[in-house]
């Protein structure tokens, strides 16, 4: 594949190229394309393929269907597991093809996928340690502009939540407020008794803070 002809994010045909570098950005990307095309793909991808088997209605046991009785919405069922193999095929450069050419079904793929790039859960839990860590310890400088301490900040907890773990809207808001430098201080005070905290969201924060910051700097101007 030629990735300067893919074109990515112009066409809604094709899944988000993959990228190593950035694993955790495609993962998400790729999981909402999915979900977006066929949500019977992401059940295939992440549960595992559907099997040709009904319950008969006599002995309640269930039963594999021979492919000569299997009825055409159970083929198309069935169909479900190559299409959800081939939109993975589809984001994947040749050298992560050769990676993951034998695994059998998508689950597979998916899994191997993860392990490499994400890793396993121990190296999950180191992760997830870490950008804890750095939430924790978030702080903004005098100098530092909204726009570059929420950058920082969103990279932190979009991460956090790519590993499956996160804080709430209304601990993102009260944490952003706490880390802002002390000369932010009376601006905090006035949102804390004017805002309600609890239905605030991090968004409006950011925009409220970022009109502030405008007019400080046009009165130091």
């Amino acid at each position: 594949m030629d990735s300067d002809k893919y074109l990515e994010g112009q066409s809604m045909q094709r899944p988000p190229l993959f990228e190593s570098d950035s694993f955790i950005y495609w993962k998400n990307r790729f999981e909402t394309y999915v979900k977006s095309k066929d949500l019977d793909l992401w059940h295939v991808i992440t549960n595992g393929d559907f099997q040709p088997i009904i319950q008969n209605p006599e002995t309640k046991l269930d039963e594999v269907v021979p492919f000569e009785k299997q009825t055409d919405d159970l083929k198309r069922r069935l169909a479900k597991n190559n299409e959800a193999k081939m939109v993975i095929y589809n984001a994947l450069p040749r050298k992560e093809y050769e990676r993951i050419f034998m695994c059998n079904t998508a689950k597979e793929i998916w899994k191997t996928l993860l392990i490499t790039h994400q890793g396993n859960s121990q190296v999950k839990d180191n992760k997830i340690d870490l950008l804890v860590q750095q939430y924790e310890q978030f702080v903004i400088s005098e100098d530092e502009s909204i726009d570059s301490a929420f950058a920082r900040f969103n990279t932190i907890i979009t991460s956090l939540k790519a590993l499956d773990e996160g804080y709430s809207s209304k601990n993102y808001v009260r944490k952003f407020l706490r880390a802002l430098h002390p000369k932010w201080r009376a601006k905090v005070t006035a949102i804390e008794e004017s805002k309600d905290l609890t239905s605030l969201s991090l968004d409006e924060l950011i925009g409220n803070l970022k009109v502030h910051e405008m007019i400080i700097k046009k009165d130091s101007d």
